[in-house]
């Protein structure tokens, strides 16, 4: 039977691998310790000796020269979480080690905050919901909303979260525009969106939604002069990066065009500055990064890589594995 371990943040072990998931993968391979944080494995790293594979997540240690020289019969990496940035060496990719990560797993419930937010603006839930606030009354009717009916999404970024976003999205009679320099026209047919230039996907869309990975190209790439052109009551939601907009030029087009919604699960810096304008504006939504894997969904990930663990086991081709090519794209 292969030797593994846990090493991860213990504060999130028991939700990433819930006990259910622990249960089936204690039937698959001998777990050589008790689960331990980083700093524990690198009080001892002898703890790694006969260790195969390493079952992980957050606050997983990199695999640096001094660890795997102390890990020497290591292959495998199963990464419950989303990039491996901070985890995968130039000296592990020398060694081979095989590296999967659960960040379509992790993705899925960014594409589903995603979709409630566009769903939710597009009927102008927030302009409704500030109305209220401000009057105490209701608003008279008929409501001069979009709606999800023949309405226009513009996604920024066809990323893993971006084409979750895309297939949930495929239910309703939306209008999919999307930027992405790296996706071909083909490529995006058979997705069902049609790709536009990033200045069309502002000028345009009804809600455009941000899934752009945080890079050195990418940091500012959202300017002002994009939320100028945004449509009368367009909506703008942001679960990628908060660096990737430029935050005061942004606030600056908000605070004279009240028309626009900007949705934030995420800022630069987060949380904002004490006395930050987004405390304060009106046609902001504030959420303290949470579309990301939270409480009992982070199990999937957890699930995701006992079905990579069995797929390694039995030799077959892991369906999350990461390249060295894929990770140097990776944010």
């Amino acid at each position: 039977m292969k030797k593994a371990i846990y090493v991860m943040d213990q504060r999130s072990f028991d939700l990433v691998y819930p006990k259910f998931v622990r249960e089936e993968i204690e039937q698959l391979v001998d777990i050589v310790a008790e689960p331990i944080n980083k700093e524990q494995m690198l009080d001892d790293l002898s703890v790694l000796q006969e260790v195969e594979i390493l079952l992980t997540g957050w606050g997983c240690p990199a695999l640096d020269e001094r660890l795997l020289e102390h890990a020497p019969n290591l292959k495998a990496v199963l990464y419950a979480a989303g990039s491996i940035k901070t985890v995968a060496t130039e000296a592990a990719w020398e060694r081979g080690i095989l590296f999967t990560t659960a960040v379509s797993a992790n993705g899925q419930p960014v594409a589903e905050f995603t979709l409630s937010q566009i769903l939710f603006c597009l009927k102008n839930g927030w302009q409704f919901v500030r109305s209220i606030e401000a009057t105490q009354q209701y608003p008279a009717k008929p409501f001069a909303i979009k709606g999800a009916y023949r309405s226009v999404v513009g996604l920024i970024s066809l990323s893993t979260v971006g084409r979750h976003t895309v297939e949930l999205l495929k239910p309703f009679d939306i209008d999919i525009l999307a930027y992405d320099p790296f996706v071909s026209e083909e490529e995006a047919n058979q997705l069902g969106v049609k790709l536009c230039s990033l200045e069309d996907i502002f000028h345009k869309a009804d809600v455009v939604s941000l899934h752009t990975p945080l890079l050195e190209e990418t940091i500012g790439m959202i300017t002002a002069n994009h939320f100028s052109v945004m449509k009368q009551g367009a909506s703008f939601i942001n679960t990628a990066r908060g660096a990737v907009v430029r935050e005061k030029e942004m606030i600056d087009v908000l605070q004279h065009r009240t028309d626009i919604t900007a949705v934030l699960d995420v800022t630069d810096p987060e949380p904002p500055v004490q006395g930050s304008p987004l405390y304060q504006m009106q046609n902001v939504v504030l959420t303290p990064h949470l579309a990301g894997s939270e409480g009992e969904e982070c199990g999937r990930m957890g699930a995701y890589m006992l079905e990579e663990l069995k797929r390694y086991i039995n030799e077959e081709p892991l369906q999350w594995s990461v390249s060295k090519q894929q990770f140097q794209k990776m944010a």
